[in-house]
């Protein structure tokens, strides 16, 4: 029996948006998932819809389409985001005005359209995709952990404005997922006179050997599919291997010396 309730799917295409929409697909969810160019996507799993979450009117045109198929959405999964990594120094201000616009203002771009649809039918559900990265400052990814933390207390300011409502909203922080992230994320040039040279390429593989002993994007899939089934949401969920679950609650319990001295051994940079 096909499932009545509508999930948006922004970023669907490939890697954690596609795992999702798989997963409840599966489970006869209507998913409707989002891509700058779908026509590339000929035989993809579920719908796809144009939407580039850098440009207002494509998200309000994405929106539109996604009522006149399906009426409503229950749903909103904002997982449409860009990795980043290099010295801070040497970053392209360039490329950290997309990547900000893309990880906190995209989903802002999609959450104000999505909620004046949940406003009109009294209920939804919006699930914002951030990153355990964005619990801390992680070296040569300085952009992407302020961007994923920017995101996080955006959601829960939301949560407050939303308080006297019937919609919901939460967060749900990835670690390592293996997924084809290495391959797409933006990266600062590896320059052999650079002063972080060497602690830089060290911690790329580092980067690289997380994500491919990371978890299978099907264990974000059946959280969000969790997430969607419960009642009363909390502010704040994550999802990934044990220790970088856990290294929020060890940066609260371990003085501030030691836990950077852990994190910089973790990114082999002593």
């Amino acid at each position: 029996m096909e499932n009545s309730r509508v999930v948006l799917i922004t970023g669907a295409s490939s890697g954690i948006g596609l795992s999702i929409g798989q997963h409840l697909s599966s489970l006869q969810y209507q998913v409707v998932g989002t891509s700058r160019n779908p026509d590339k996507y000929p035989n993809h799993p579920f719908p796809l819809i144009a939407m580039d979450v850098l440009d207002n009117t494509s998200v309000k045109e994405g929106i539109v389409a996604v009522i006149a198929a399906y009426a409503r959405i229950d749903v909103l999964v904002n997982n449409a985001g860009m990795g980043m990594a290099g010295p801070l120094e040497e970053m392209d201000l360039k490329a950290v005005d997309s990547l900000m616009n893309t990880n906190l203002n995209g989903p802002i771009r999609v959450i104000q359209h999505a909620l004046a649809i949940m406003h009109k039918q009294q209920s939804g559900t919006i699930i914002n995709m951030a990153s355990l990265a964005g619990d801390n400052g992680l070296p040569f990814r300085s952009i992407y952990a302020a961007s994923k933390a920017a995101l996080i207390r955006v959601s829960e300011s939301l949560r407050l404005e939303l308080r006297h409502t019937p919609i919901q909203c939460t967060v749900l922080s990835p670690g390592s997922i293996k997924t084809a992230i290495s391959e797409n994320r933006y990266y600062a040039p590896l320059a052999e006179n650079s002063t972080y040279y060497k602690q830089y390429k060290a911690s790329l593989a580092e980067m690289d050997t997380h994500v491919n002993k990371g978890l299978p994007p099907i264990c974000v899939a059946k959280r969000v599919e969790k997430l969607i089934n419960n009642k009363k949401l909390k502010p704040h969920y994550s999802v990934g291997p044990f220790l970088e679950v856990l290294s929020p609650i060890i940066k609260f319990l371990l003085p501030q010396r030691a836990y950077e001295n852990l994190i910089a051994s973790f990114y082999n940079l002593n």
